[in-house]
């Protein structure tokens, strides 16, 4: 069934002039979301890809950014130190960019003085071990989509965009739907309802029982 709903809602949402994703809106039930440990708070690599470039910075020492060819910005130890006495550059940067990495050692350095402005946007970097390849990482991330709830019962995840194809859209919508089932504690039981829609399309609501077996 979730097919037939992917397939009508590309037909029946106009053509914008610009590249719309597709999200699915997932609304829970029974779950204390008051209770961090119960929301929703995952990364998830899709199968088919995002359909559209993210940005990925690095955060590291100059042995790892030369080994990372594929992150899109690169920033040292000392450019920490710029983006501390000025916050509302490092807002607006942090902004622009999808997923950050760094190198483990800088972690707590990042946490101490930027935390407050990555943890909110959920952007806190993935740590590298010094002397390891990000690259791998770097461009699982680019293929990646963030599933958070925070305390809401309903939240967004993107699965593409318009352009994909129905199938690619459908292996992604699976992937995150039942990663989300996974962190559920009745699974299936606490998905009230699941709805699919373009940027400014119509929302269409999913039948999902096929893919709850």
């Amino acid at each position: 069934m979730v097919k037939k709903e992917i397939k009508a809602v590309k037909e029946e949402s106009k053509k914008r002039n610009f590249l719309e994703s597709v999200e699915i809106s997932i609304n829970l039930k029974d779950v204390d979301l008051s209770d961090p440990k119960k929301r929703i708070n995952e990364e998830i690599v899709l199968p088919s890809g995002r359909g559209k470039e993210l940005k990925v910075a690095l955060i590291s020492s100059e042995e790892m950014k030369l080994k990372a060819k594929n992150a899109d910005y690169t920033f040292s130890p000392e450019d920490l130190s710029k983006f501390v006495d000025d916050k509302k550059s490092f807002k607006k940067l942090a902004n622009k960019i999808d997923f950050f990495v760094a190198e483990s050692t800088l972690m707590s350095n990042i946490g101490k003085n930027l935390g407050v402005i990555l943890g909110p946007r959920g952007k806190i970097p993935r740590p590298v071990p010094p002397g390891q390849d990000p690259t791998a990482l770097i461009e699982n991330l680019k293929k990646s989509v963030r599933a958070r709830s925070r305390d809401r019962r309903t939240f967004h995840v993107p699965i593409g965009t318009r352009e994909m194809s129905d199938e690619d859209l459908y292996n992604n919508f699976v992937t995150v739907y039942r990663r989300i089932v996974s962190k559920l504690d009745k699974g299936a039981g606490n998905i009230d309802s699941v709805y699919i829609k373009t940027t400014m399309g119509k929302a269409i609501k999913v039948e999902t029982g096929d893919l709850n077996d």
